[in-house]
């Protein structure tokens, strides 16, 4: 497996790494989605499959040592934890709650590069090959993010290309609102009220292809005084 077809979830309560480590690590051929916290890495888990989790160890409310122990009962998938704490012992104890490797910080991007590559190398092809497909499910629509397609029963839904980058960047981040201001940026317009307002037409649009009742949405809600929220089964 490499880096170019490898989807990663990083967990760190820290927003600025939680960027920064996105950015580095598309930049180098990853999907990457990202999780402010355990909880919300819970929920992001409940709909997608990853082919490696990036934990940070010292986050509020439940910690990453905690997050991978629990998630050690039910899946294979491949742990690195992040921390602060370099000692032998927290080593140990990280690698006992059933973390693939352990990296302090603060470390070198290319190290961790190097680092996630290598445990992808070690995990076995019949593993990949077994592996869920990499779809979203939002009701009767599937939607499988490698392709940037969406299927309803055995039909290809068609989207125009503006919906297909809406669909990408919505999936990056199920769960989480995103602004009008940030879609209209990372579509690549111009910012302005005129762009948003084309950004809430183009939701519209969206919507009659995924909901049931496109007028009380249940996957693609809106989340007042925040913007849209892509909200998979």
């Amino acid at each position: 497996m490499s880096g170019f077809d490898a989807h990663l979830l990083i967990v760190d309560d820290d927003e600025r790494i939680r960027q920064l480590l996105q950015k580095f690590l598309v930049r180098n051929g990853f999907l990457v989605t990202a999780a402010r916290d355990a909880e919300h890495a819970r929920r992001i888990l409940g709909g997608l499959d990853f082919d490696m989790l990036i934990l940070d160890v010292m986050m509020p409310g439940e910690d990453g040592l905690s997050l991978c122990r629990s998630l050690r009962e039910t899946m294979r998938t491949p742990i690195m934890l992040l921390t602060a704490k370099g000692e032998t012992d927290n080593r140990i104890e990280g690698l006992e709650a059933g973390a693939d490797d352990y990296l302090a910080k603060p470390f070198e991007p290319k190290e961790l590069l190097l680092r996630i590559n290598a445990v992808l190398r070690r995990v076995p092809d019949t593993d990949a090959d077994e592996a869920a497909p990499k779809v979203m499910n939002l009701g009767s629509i599937r939607y499988d993010l490698e392709r940037g397609e969406m299927w309803q029963g055995q039909d290809l839904v068609r989207l125009t290309a503006t919906e297909m980058q809406l669909m990408k960047i919505f999936s990056a981040q199920p769960g989480e609102a995103i602004s009008r201001a940030k879609l209209v940026e990372d579509l690549g317009r111009d910012r302005g009220q005129a762009q948003e307002r084309a950004v809430d037409v183009q939701i519209t649009r969206l919507r009659r292809k995924i909901e049931e009742n496109p007028k009380q949405p249940r996957y693609l809600q809106t989340v007042r005084g925040a913007g849209y929220m892509l909200a998979p089964d």
